[in-house]
């Protein structure tokens, strides 16, 4: 299953619904949605998670992180062969939990792709976003982390990082993403006026009583 623009990724990160039967549960409901709806969700999810939701959660799987090991006596990394070997398509790089230095951003996007993982690389910022997409990611997602968790939406509370990000990778052809604090249609449908060419979030959906019903009125917002 390949990732395709408009793109909603929900990052299941370590919370407790979003790992084990919990987030298989989770992934199937996402499938359920995507089925519906047309949209395409994907899941960034644990790297002990990804073989099982890979296959059998219905959505296009994504690791959270990838290291740059090579193959050999590394113990704890996680290859993106192995990811690849699990049925990830792709893989998160330098999210604001599990930030990288721009020499180690460049070499792990080179290994995604020599893996032939997708890459989302997180950006902070304006500035961070243009020099990202020169690296030539799959797609950027931007998200100031003061906003990530909250409850005010990037596209709310300063929806010219969105415009402007969009702007800067403009000649590079590389989507942009929305992240942090996204949580409602309201909000999709703000960052996709400004650009984007979709979402990256987590609690929103993750940590919602019926996921169901928010990834539902989410995507709708996407069109």
């Amino acid at each position: 299953m390949a990732l395709r623009t408009p793109l909603m990724v929900v990052n299941l990160k370590t919370y407790p619904q979003g790992h084990g039967e919990a987030g298989f549960a989770l992934c199937r409901e996402m499938a359920a949605v995507a089925e519906a709806s047309g949209a395409c969700l994907a899941a960034a999810t644990s790297a002990l998670d990804l073989r099982r939701f890979a296959h059998k959660g219905g959505v296009p799987v994504l690791a959270q992180h990838i290291d740059v090991a090579p193959a050999g006596a590394h113990t704890g990394a996680v290859l993106p062969e192995a990811a690849v070997a699990a049925g990830a398509v792709g893989t998160l790089v330098n999210h604001a939990e599990r930030q990288l230095d721009w020499a180690t951003i460049e070499t792990t996007l080179a290994r995604a792709r020599e893996a032939g993982l997708a890459t989302v690389l997180c950006t902070a910022d304006v500035e961070a976003t243009a020099r990202g997409a020169a690296l030539r990611p799959d797609y950027v997602a931007v998200e100031p982390p003061e906003l990530i968790g909250g409850d005010i939406s990037v596209s709310t509370a300063r929806p010219e990082v969105i415009s402007d990000s969009v702007a800067a990778v403009a000649g590079t052809g590389v989507p942009v993403l929305c992240g942090a604090g996204v949580k409602t249609r309201a909000d999709v449908e703000k960052a996709m006026e400004l650009g984007a060419a979709g979402i990256l979030l987590a609690s929103g959906v993750v940590k919602a009583k019926d996921p169901g019903a928010v990834l539902t009125e989410l995507v709708r917002g996407l069109s």
